[in-house]
């Protein structure tokens, strides 16, 4: 078994740690080994027919899944005892289901037995199965005693145990994380969260010991936005050091008589006591041996001592070693173990501190085996993809556990394939693989690495030049994977099986290889691709071929289909999967008639970089739904009318003709012709295909080059392209005005990734955002979203700046590179003349003899590369050239300091986007961006780049059908119900996935909202908590969704009593926020809401006044002053009423009571002058009214010089904890009502203002597809057996 599948099996693994407290007992996990031969398809397994594109294989999943039942699973967990040789037993906590290899893993994982890797389990002296689950072992009960035996090593066995131990020493250091290997990312949940776990029901004098004074950088109206407290430094994380130096020998390998031996490598090791050790591996374990540097004597040193484990014996002969790994262990188990587990797919942080860099021997031999091409842990093998994957998805999926099983094998496969892709493609960036065809020119060349095949994104053989030369060849594969998103599951890019034994003109069966001059068509390949037509909307239609016959296609001319030599059907090139964009397809044949009006007022069409622009899927499906609420509608009015003319042609009958002489049969004849009729006259009308029903499909071939239709499908070769045109201008008339969705905070962007998928999820590409900003522009309420303004502008000129970044380095030598970066940034981030050092080169001397001189030798200067000559002004120049031409807006400021100072952007927010977008990674430090006099950035200040990966992500399909569920079973008020359905959900994506992965994330945080609203706060606290290291992991420890879940972790913990720690969430979250996109933003107008009453219970009256006034400052621009709906005003409201308190408690009566008015006005319009609220605010600004001309009346007397007169202390009630964690849950959007309190009217005002937003989200949520959090908390009546209390209206948004 190797160490990544140890990993994963380690992940799933129920041990005895918190991280299995929710979820159940794991279905079977197969030895990758063991998944790796595939079954050949028969010609009726159309459900997994592999599919090729592009260079990529794909496996077609089956579009037609059969209905399955609800999910019971059931935990049998037991304790038994582990006996490691020469120390005492322990107990440890199974379940039933738990496989003996997941036992294997948990084992060494766990403290006591962590260093050890090479031992088998018996029981009763009978070795145990490795893939057998424990509760079908005879003799293994409660309390049963297994021995870990310790078995003998091979090559492989002592490299993996090698590796493990250098793991074990590292495990706390956090460089793998910042260099993004190992499946390695930050995490810095724990670092806010440790000091208040205690702190629960803090007395009010314990409570003035808590410091909440937050960072100067934190506060209202500061403008400096620091960098490094994005990575704080961790205890934690401190380097406990065990030993100097741990590498592999130079006598390595072993000669073939110490092989005879036993022997199978040397170590040499530097003890913390500078002691040298020459070590020996052997199959039977590790022992000193008397070897030097230059002396070979593999012989037993004295005293001879054999130990099983490296780590044994290094504790034997160094105290230190022995001192210092007992702690690490103590502080490694003391971590979450969602710290601890590799996540499945890697993660990239832009930035990191410059660390040292030491000596280790597993990287050097992992980089070794990597530039081979091979897999590191099947060293001297390569992996056929194709067959692995082909033979995971040949697996049975009749029963849950064979559903299960399968669909852990095609992730595991997919996850190998992505890291394997990542470093094949890195090899080649770093000339680390030879090429197929070295003759040609570097862009031209092919790889093969691991049985991956690789190219660069260029035209090569101008195949690409009808669609836009290089352009369209760099776009083809994201045509390409998007089409794959919708079709299949996975996607690897091998070598077809028998495809380079003859030429792909030999290959192709079905499609064209030359846009159309040759087509072919198969009915194998027919077959199976028409049964994607209709979900894909595609319109199975005849082209002509090189003799003028029609061929008929179910896809795009440009699909291939290529049968392999294992028999299975591939297809490859899915690029017109989805219908083209005719705002994007510019031709000077179309007609201005032809255009509808609402693409002409945008100015389209335009001319677009390459002509593979096509519609979102998301866009598909809302302009169908669009046509069918159209069509539903025509066939409606036109039966209620015609039933009416019947009525009327009944009784006029009646009056003429004596009863019973009508012709009933004709009448009836000639009401169902004319039924009809309306039918094939509302189909026409919407542009359905079919003359009988309702059936939109596009035709992926209308704008495709060289293709040529017969003249007898003219006219509906025409009625395809009105219907394309139609689906263009619904976009720029309905989707992109959707938008304004933003208004009532439905879709809250932060940055360019939440705002590509807003845009997304209405199905509007990134390349219409200058329509949006032009949109955006002509709107009323332009004020109230300006966070989206600038959020569009910064994405256009990061977006644009990265298309000008991707041509730069082309040329850029490799010697070059962290200068030529830090060059490019200078230009377009720094306010100085950029001028580059011609010394920063660290090969160039400062002083050269006149004897170097005069013999003419010289080193190049850095400045003489093209480069170097780019200057700010150019770049700018650029910049608002590819805005214009690809983006069709213009920036109309003439440099990077104008545009930044008119739209309000951040320097630093511009830094993260460019830098996440190009894979940059920047040194952590602070930027001095307005410095005029030196460069911002130096060579030093580029750490690293990462490859930018887009990749499919498979998913458990039990998982989703479940979560589905519990969205109807919490629309329905069964929210226990609900919860059950999510925990099983939850079960089966950890199952599938592994525990860090989006769709755990997802589960756990509706568990924890769940729990919340169900009165259950150390349950909501365990779940969110969860979920807040599950984002940092597996998004990012700054993305938008990370912020959230701090925000909703901090209100748990508000609500459980740690209000110390909420108040440290909270500064975590406004710093993120601010980082991300500035204080101008609606997210910090909640987060200041809630900061504010979290500082007012802990009696912070300052602090909490100003982070309410900056919330009322902010939602006032946002929300509105006045029209403001329920949900809307309550939190508004809370501001109101909360900030005079504290100018209260200062005697500013005044603005207390201009805040209470307010309050009072708007509670009177609202919600009228008989709610407890408004009367309420009325009684409070009497007393307030009453106690300033007091307090003027005792001014007026000590300026009067009146004996004994005083300023009297104010009278003000403070909010109780219960009171203000009600007012934080109006403000996150949680309404808890008693049913008592709630009138008719109420209810249908709530019922009908979450409704609305149901609709919303059910359209946003269907359209995007792979979106799972789709459980929106509508209006539930909860009785007292659901919830234990009293009943109480819910609401959440």
């Amino acid at each position: 078994m190797d160490e990544d599948t140890a990993e994963r099996l380690r992940e799933r693994s129920i041990n005895n740690s918190d991280i299995m407290e929710t979820f159940e007992p794991r279905a079977r996990q197969s030895n990758q080994d063991n998944a790796k031969t595939g079954i050949n398809l028969s010609e009726d397994q159309t459900a997994d027919c592999p599919v090729l594109h592009a260079e990529h294989i794909q496996c077609q999943e089956n579009l037609d899944q059969p209905e399955r039942k609800e999910v019971e699973l059931q935990e049998t967990g037991f304790i038994v005892r582990i006996q490691p040789p020469g120390t005492e037993s322990f107990e440890l906590q199974v379940s039933g289901q738990m496989l003996v290899a997941e036992l294997h893993q948990v084992l060494m994982d766990h403290e006591i037995t962590c260093h050890r890797t090479c031992f088998s389990l018996q029981l009763g002296g009978a070795t145990l199965d490795s893939l057998t689950e424990l509760h079908s072992i005879q003799g293994l009960h409660e309390g049963a005693l297994i021995k870990l035996v310790e078995d003998s090593y091979s090559v492989r066995d002592a490299r993996l145990h090698l590796r493990h131990v250098c793991d074990l020493l590292r495990s706390l250091d956090p460089a793998d994380s910042y260099n993004g290997v190992n499946g390695s990312s930050l995490s810095y949940l724990t670092f806010y969260t440790r000091g208040d776990k205690g702190n629960v029901g803090l007395s009010s004098s314990e409570k003035e010991y808590v410091d909440c004074s937050p960072p100067e950088y934190i506060l209202p109206g500061c403008k400096d936005r620091p960098l490094t407290p994005l990575q704080p430094i961790r205890d934690d994380w401190k380097p406990l050091q065990c030993l100097r130096v741990l590498t592999m020998s130079s006598w390595n390998p072993p000669p073939g008589n110490r092989k005879m031996h036993g022997d199978l490598m040397y170590l040499n090791v530097l003890t913390m006591e500078d002691r040298e050790l020459n070590i020996t591996s052997s199959t039977r374990g590790f022992y000193l041996n008397q070897s030097t540097a230059f002396n070979f004597n593999p012989k037993p040193a004295v005293p001879k001592i054999l130990c099983h484990s490296l780590v044994e014996l290094l504790s034997q002969v160094s105290p230190a070693f022995r001192k210092n790994f007992s702690a690490l262990q103590k502080k490694r188990v003391q971590q979450h173990p969602y710290e601890r587990f590799a996540a499945p797919f890697q993660v990239f942080t832009w930035t990191a501190p410059h660390g040292d860099h030491t000596l280790d021997c597993v990287r050097v031999e992992e980089t070794h085996t990597s530039r081979m091409g091979q897999d590191k842990h099947t060293a001297g093998q390569s992996r056929d993809w194709n067959e692995e994957l082909q033979g995971c998805r040949e697996l049975p999926r009749n029963s849950l556990q064979d559903r299960l099983h399968r669909e852990r094998s095609i992730f595991k496969t997919s996850s190998d394939f992505v890291a394997a892709a990542t470093r094949g493609a890195v090899a080649v960036i770093d000339g680390n693989v030879m090429p197929l065809n070295p003759g040609e020119a570097p862009h031209m060349q092919m790889f093969i690495w691991n049985n991956l095949f690789f190219s660069f994104g260029f035209d090569i053989s101008e195949h690409y030049r009808p669609l836009g030369g290089n352009a369209a060849a760099h776009a083809a594969a994201i045509c390409d994977l998007r089409g794959v998103q919708v079709e299949i599951l996975t996607t690897t890019p091998t070598i077809v099986p028998g495809l380079l034994e003859k030429s792909q003109e030999q290959s192709v069966i079905y499609g064209s290889n030359d846009y159309g001059s040759t087509v072919f068509t198969h009915p194998r390949f027919l077959e199976l691709l028409d049964k994607t037509c209709k979900p894909l909307r595609i319109q199975r239609h005849q082209v002509l071929d090189q003799n003028n016959i029609p061929v008929e296609l179910c896809s795009g001319v440009e699909t291939k289909g290529i049968l392999g030599n294992d028999g299975r059907s591939y297809i490859l090139d899915l690029l017109r999967t989805f219908p083209p964009d005719l705002n994007f397809q510019f031709s000077e044949t179309e007609e201005a008639k032809d255009v509808p009006e609402e693409c002409q007022s945008f100015g389209y069409p335009q001319q677009h970089h390459h002509s593979l622009a096509s519609l979102r899927p998301e866009l598909i499906e809302a302009f169908v739904q669009h046509r069918y609420e159209l069509y539903v509608k025509m066939v409606a009015q036109g039966l209620s009318q015609l039933e009416e003319q019947s009525e009327a042609t009944e009784q006029n009958e009646d009056l003429v003709c004596e009863p019973g002489t009508r012709d009933t049969t004709t009448a009836g004849a000639d009401m169902e012709f004319q039924r009809r009729d309306l039918i094939v006259k509302a189909c026409k009308a919407v542009g359905s295909v079919s003359d009988s029903c309702f059936d939109i499909r596009f035709n992926p071939d209308i704008c495709s080059p060289g293709v040529r239709f017969s003249p007898e499908f003219a006219e509906e070769v025409q009625k395809q392209r009105k219907l394309l045109w139609d689906a263009a201008a619904f976009l720029l008339s309905n989707q992109i005005p959707a938008l304004r969705d933003c208004l009532d905070h439905t879709a809250l962007p932060m940055d360019g990734v939440t705002l590509t998928s807003v845009l997304h999820q209405h199905g509007v590409n990134v390349r219409y955002l200058g329509a949006l900003l032009r949109e955006l522009h002509r709107v009323e309420e332009r004020e109230r979203l300006s966070h989206i303004k600038r959020i569009c502008i910064s994405e256009v000129i990061i977006r644009s700046a990265k298309h000008i970044f991707r041509t730069y380095l082309q040329d850029v030598e490799p010697a070059a590179f962290s200068a030529a970066v830090s060059h490019f940034l200078n230009c377009l981030l720094s306010s100085s003349t950029c001028v580059l050092d011609s010394c920063s080169d660290e090969l160039l001397s400062r002083r050269r003899s006149r004897r170097r001189r005069s013999h003419g030798s010289r080193v190049p200067l850095l400045t003489d590369s093209m480069w170097a000559r780019l200057t700010p002004s150019e770049l700018w120049g650029r910049i608002r050239t590819e805005a214009g031409d690809y983006y069709h807006y213009t920036i109309d400021s003439e440099n990077i300091d104008e545009v930044i100072e008119k739209h309000d952007l951040q320097r630093i927010s511009l830094l993260r986007e460019i830098a996440i977008k190009t894979g940059i990674q920047v040194q952590l430090r602070e930027y001095v961006f307005e410095s005029r006099h030196r460069p911002v950035f130096g060579e030093e200040d580029v750490v690293n780049m990462f490859p930018v990966v887009k990749h499919l992500k498979p998913t458990a399909t039990d998982a989703t059908q479940l979560l589905q569920q519990a969205q109807v079973a919490v629309q329905q008020g069964l929210l226990k119900d609900g919860y059950e359905l999510i925990s099983q959900a939850l079960t089966l994506f950890s199952s599938v996935c592994g525990v860090l992965h989006e769709d755990v994330c997802v589960c756990l945080r509706l568990l924890g909202r769940l729990s919340y609203i169900l009165g259950e706060y150390a349950d909501a606290l365990s779940h969110q908590e969860k979920a807040v290291m599950s984002s940092e992991r597996v998004l990012g420890i700054d993305h938008p969704q990370t912020i959230q879940d701090y925000t909703y972790l901090a209100l748990y913990c508000f609500a459980g009593g740690q209000h110390s720690t909420s108040l440290q969430l909270l500064y975590r979250a406004r710093y993120l926020t601010l980082l991300v996109s500035g204080e101008d933003h609606p997210q910090v107008a909640l987060l200041d809401s809630m900061l504010g009453l979290v500082l007012h219970a802990l009696m912070e009256y300052e602090l909490s006044l100003k982070f309410l006034q900056n919330a009322l400052n902010l939602t006032s621009k946002y929300r509105g002053a006045t029209s403001l709906n329920a949900f809307v005003a309550v939190p508004f409201l809370t501001f109101l009423s909360i900030a005079s308190v504290p100018l209260h408690t200062k005697g500013e009566f005044r603005s207390a009571l201009q805040h209470e008015k307010e309050a009072y006005s708007i509670y009177k319009s609202q919600v009228g002058e008989n709610h407890d609220s408004t009367r309420e605010s009325s009684e409070y600004l009497k007393s307030l009214t009453q106690q300033a001309v007091v307090l003027q009346k005792a001014i007026n007397h000590i300026y009067s010089n009146t004996p004994s007169a005083c300023i009297p202390p104010p009278k003000f009630s403070t909010p109780s904890p219960p009171a203000i964690l009600q007012q934080l849950n109006l403000t996150c959007g949680i309404i808890l009502i008693p049913l008592r309190l709630l009138t008719i009217e109420h209810l249908c005002f709530l019922k009908m203002t979450v409704d609305k937003e149901q609709q919303w989200q059910r359209k946003a949520g269907n359209i995007a597809g792979n979106n799972k959090e789709v459980i929106l908390w509508t209006t539930t009546t909860m009785s007292k057996e659901q919830t234990g209390a009293d009943s109480f209206f819910c609401c959440c948004l």
